[in-house]
């Protein structure tokens, strides 16, 4: 099962995997939330996870975007050495923060960023795990791509105290400082926009 399939099993519904109406209606009440809570926190992830089809970090990258986006930790020479290994670069890109060990420690690709909303480092997992009481995400944490993709995200949110700005309505003004506080910036605000009115739309229907 894909990780739209699992979440729709959880909630009761066809795991047909195709996030729709009936899901997001049933994931709502699951959750516990409110209409424009809803809305917001799924077009939000919708645009997070690229449409609901990635829940997991992708760190094969070429030398060039080694260089261009990770400028900071690699060189011409040091690139080379790292290219297409996406172990190597998560290891070495966040070795020595969030709490992971150093680059031999492998905890940078280990905690890599996985779920709705990407969970990033060995504190912030542990911090997950203690959230919903499932220890077992330290030695297995690739179920947060899988059967706890949507709750991390949920985690994000409480921890961010983004359901405040949530309660405030479906409105340009809330959809931007949703995107900041998730994206750092606006990336794919316009997409967010458009996601959020429609689920709202689904979910006023």
């Amino acid at each position: 099962m894909n990780t739209i399939q699992l979440l729709q099993q959880k909630i009761g519904v066809d795991p047909d995997g195709s996030f729709g109406p009936g899901t997001l209606k049933a994931a709502m009440v699951y959750y516990k939330m409110n209409k424009e809570r809803a809305a917001h926190f799924f077009g939000q992830t919708g645009v997070e996870s690229a449409n609901f089809h990635t829940f997991s970090e992708n760190l094969n990258y070429s030398e060039k975007v080694l260089l261009s986006t990770f400028s900071k930790y690699f060189n011409a020479t040091t690139a080379a050495q790292y290219v297409h290994q996406p172990n190597k670069i998560g290891a070495r890109v966040y070795a020595n923060r969030m709490g992971n060990g150093d680059e031999k420690s492998q905890d940078g690709y280990t905690f890599r960023g996985r779920g709705a909303v990407q969970l990033t480092g060995k504190e912030n997992y542990k911090a997950f795990a203690t959230f919903i009481s499932k220890p077992e995400i330290l030695t297995n944490p690739d179920l947060v791509s899988t059967d706890y993709a949507f709750e991390s995200a949920l985690f994000f949110f409480d921890k961010n105290k983004l359901w405040d700005i949530c309660d405030k309505g479906v409105n340009v003004t809330t959809i931007l400082m949703l995107t900041k506080r998730i994206n750092g910036g606006t990336t794919a605000l316009d997409e967010r926009t458009s996601l959020t009115n429609t689920y709202y739309k689904w979910l006023n229907n």
